[in-house]
């Protein structure tokens, strides 16, 4: 179906090699690509772009929100010794 050599410069013609009709033929059959050769049939105009969605991406860690709510209990320590 093609070859891939990362070594080679991104802008060398050599780095990706694809057969689009045989690519076409197995993505018609039902075949499924993996992230990254979806991303590279994308690229290529295979396939259309197709949206994703991270939901975890934006929430922070388990650490950070142990450190938050050490940070959000000491506040509430201060403003409680503040407001006697």
């Amino acid at each position: 179906l093609g070859t891939y050599n990362p070594l080679l410069p991104k802008d060398s013609e050599d780095r990706v090699k694809m057969n689009i009709e045989r690519i076409q033929y197995w993505l018609d059959q039902g075949a499924q690509p993996t992230d990254r050769i979806a991303r590279m049939l994308e690229a290529a105009g295979v396939r259309e772009k197709a949206t994703r969605n991270n939901p975890k991406k934006g929430t922070p860690g388990k650490k950070a929100q142990e450190r938050a709510e050490e940070r959000a209990a000491k506040a509430a320590e201060v403003s409680e010794e503040s407001a006697e």
